[in-house]
């Protein structure tokens, strides 16, 4: 018997009824040959985790615009803090951890540098709108080494919806929507402390009281009670008493950190960049078709957008200074 086989005899042993087994998956866009040792979602897992689009998540913003000190999450500590979150998640939950971590290691893919800053401004320029899930979804389904990563529906059906209107179909795809959720409520709590722009006074006590002072114990306290409220149920939710608690505590969030702070000075910069950018490429096609594959069956707005949301800050930079910013004579 095959490694894979022996792992999927072990999913139906002891997998909870309700969860996902990799033999049942609904497939990928192309076929391919079963691998020996992996079951299909450790594959879409590996192929995530070794993909460029991966790697470049560590030099994308996660909230704060250029920020100076080395423990500021980045987009990539995010989607590993979202992967751990749900793995806890669904383990507990006898569902099935590949699928979730294969999900959540995919989830972010497709974000922009500046964090939700490059989203806004990409949504604005352009035709067809911008949306980082639905880019995610492109990343591996076309982009990702130029045909996409050929990952399974359900993979590709979790990274689509962990936000948004949709909702995910499975159980694991609905643990990596809350755990991305649990994930940023508190790491942006810690990073905006870290920053200076809120301190453990100004956290509203109510939420503080029902969910814990400390990060540590906010995080437990939602884990916990996903864990305990899902435990009998067809959906992945909290208390309403937790649920409310996080909600506001999010709430908090958009009134005093995301929206207006002193740490968000810098976005307005960052989206007239990535703006210029797209408008520069879109004029001089020369420049853009020496920098980038053109690919076939698709409009030169879209392979512009997909150029500008697959770049790091630090390249986004670069590219700005290169072309708008002038050059000094070479001897």
């Amino acid at each position: 018997m095959l490694l894979r086989e022996i792992a999927e005899e072990r999913e139906e042993r002891e997998l909870a009824p309700r969860a996902t087994r990799s033999r049942d998956t609904k497939g990928r866009l192309k076929p391919e040959q079963p691998c020996e040792v992996r079951t299909e979602f450790q594959r879409d897992r590996d192929r995530s985790i070794h993909s460029k689009s991966f790697r470049r998540l560590k030099d994308k913003t996660q909230v704060f615009v250029i920020a100076e000190g080395d423990h500021y999450r980045t987009r990539l500590t995010h989607t590993l803090e979202v992967a751990q979150i749900a793995r806890t998640i669904a383990r507990a939950l006898r569902l099935n951890e590949d699928l979730t971590e294969a999900i959540a290691l995919g989830h972010d893919l497709g974000h922009t540098p500046f964090g939700h800053a490059g989203e806004e401004a990409l949504n604005a320029v352009c035709p067809d709108g911008f949306k980082h899930n639905e880019q995610s979804l492109r990343v591996v389904e076309n982009l990702e080494g130029g045909n996409g990563l050929n990952l399974t529906w359900e993979v590709r059906d979790g990274i689509l919806n962990h936000t948004g209107n949709g909702f995910p179909s499975t159980l694991e795809g609905q643990v990596v929507r809350i755990a991305d959720r649990v994930a940023y409520i508190n790491h942006d709590i810690d990073d905006a402390m870290r920053g200076g722009l809120i301190t453990m006074a100004d956290l509203p006590r109510d939420c503080l009281a029902i969910l814990g002072a400390k990060h540590r114990d906010r995080i437990n306290t939602m884990v916990r009670d996903l864990i305990l409220t899902s435990w009998d149920s067809d959906r992945i939710t909290m208390s309403d008493e937790v649920r409310q608690a996080t909600d506001e505590l999010r709430n908090f969030l958009f009134a005093r950190v995301y929206i207006g702070s002193s740490a968000k000075r810098e976005e307005a910069k960052a989206k007239r960049m990535l703006q210029d950018l797209y408008w520069f490429y879109l004029d001089k096609t020369d420049v853009f078709r020496s920098e980038v594959s053109f690919r076939e069956g698709d409009s030169l707005e879209r392979q512009v957008c997909d150029y500008v949301a697959g770049m790091t800050d630090r390249y986004a930079v670069a590219q700005y200074a290169k072309h708008f910013v002038p050059q000094g004579f070479k001897s």
